[in-house]
């Protein structure tokens, strides 16, 4: 019976952690992955897992180590199993670990989803309140209309792998393991291209310049965003294709001010406007609108049109414009306007009741 110790490269007095790195060191050497068709890697790879088994067991070591033997201490005993308290699992998954590395694994080829792209869309603010109508083209992949996204040759199609039986993935079974890894003829598609397609060089898709026409809904506002399921990059193995999402931003208007659903503006009134009151028209997203001023109106102040704003999306709630507005004062007058202008100051100042009024509380601000 051969040396367990011997087997590993090990001395009797080998720890654990000896153990199991010489066993990692000599499984990924012989194992038969790496060696395929290798006779003699095969025998040595069924000597180090029987004596790791073995070794790796400190009830199974010290057995081995009185009657140098594991025959007899038990079912199972000097084979390549889990045994009861043996860090064998953890080994396992430490050498698969270290083989995957070195083999990247199996990866079968599967359907998967194009990727998703991202478009940003700018508009007026007019737009975002109306909702339009928008034709944009975006960059993508799309299948390949020669080949249909085989990527081979019309009437020539992709016939089955060879080295994998179209299984797209290698298999090995020793003992216990039970290794796969992705086909190295095929790339794990089960496929070989004999007759690449001429259009798209055997891709299966090309880039192209995809013109959508999107309707934009009313309301949308900065940062809104649009999904269009299924506009975005083709998919590969038949896969779905990826969603596109349009981004809005709204560019800022000369005269209307957007917060949430409601708009805002300022208007210049006249001073004799603002005294004696009356009709004025204002500007509003959905064209001119009357406004009566009432008499006596401060600079400042607001009034809403109701209905006038922004559409929320999704309900029928509608918001309004605020209408600001404040006294012009004229920069230039003629003698006739300041003759007057004069007037009406010696008027007010022979009725001084609202300005004694403001004096008094002014003072009493300053003397408290």
């Amino acid at each position: 019976m051969k040396d367990y110790y011997e087997v590993l490269g090990v001395g009797r007095d080998a720890t654990q952690d000896d153990l199991k790195k010489a066993f990692r060191q000599l499984a990924l050497k012989h194992h038969p992955d790496r060696n395929q068709g290798d006779r003699g890697s095969e025998e040595k790879f069924k000597e180090i897992n029987e004596a790791y088994s073995c070794l790796s067991d400190s009830a199974k070591r010290a057995h081995y180590d009185r009657y140098g033997t594991a025959e007899g201490f038990g079912a199972g005993a000097g084979t390549a199993g889990y045994g009861a308290g043996a860090p064998f699992g953890d080994i396992f998954e430490d050498i698969f670990d270290d083989f995957f590395g070195a083999f990247g694994g199996f990866k079968k080829a599967k359907a998967t989803k194009g990727s998703d792209l991202r478009y940003n869309l700018t508009m007026s603010l007019e737009e975002s309140a109306f909702g339009v109508e928008k034709s944009i083209k975006i960059p993508r992949w799309q299948s390949c209309e020669g080949c249909g996204g085989t990527g081979s040759e019309p009437g020539k199609p992709p016939v089955t792998c060879t080295q994998c039986q179209g299984a797209g993935q290698i298999r090995f079974q020793q003992g216990f393991f039970s290794v796969s890894k992705t086909c190295g003829k095929c790339n794990g598609t089960g496929r070989l291209i004999t007759n690449p397609c001429r259009n798209c060089n055997g891709n299966g898709k090309v880039r192209v310049q995809k013109e959508l026409s999107i309707k934009i809904p009313a309301g949308v506002d900065n940062g809104s965003r649009l999904k269009l399921s299924g506009e975005g990059d083709f998919g590969s193995y038949g896969g779905p294709a990826g969603d596109l999402y349009v981004v809005i931003t709204v560019e800022e208007h000369p005269f209307f001010k957007r917060e949430d659903i409601n708009v805002y503006c300022q208007i210049p009134i006249s001073f004799p406007k603002a005294v004696f009151g009356g009709e004025i028209e204002v500007p509003t997203l959905h064209g001119s609108a009357k406004l009566k001023v009432p008499p006596g109106t401060q600079s400042g102040k607001s009034f809403h049109l109701k209905g006038k704003g922004i559409p929320r999306i999704g309900t029928h709630q509608r918001g309004d414009e605020i209408v600001s507005v404040y006294i012009d004062v004229p920069k230039k007058l003629t003698a006739r306007q300041k003759d007057l202008l004069e007037e009406f100051a010696s008027l007010s100042e022979e009725n001084p009741d609202e300005a004694r009024g403001f004096k008094s509380k002014l003072k009493d601000l300053f003397s408290a």
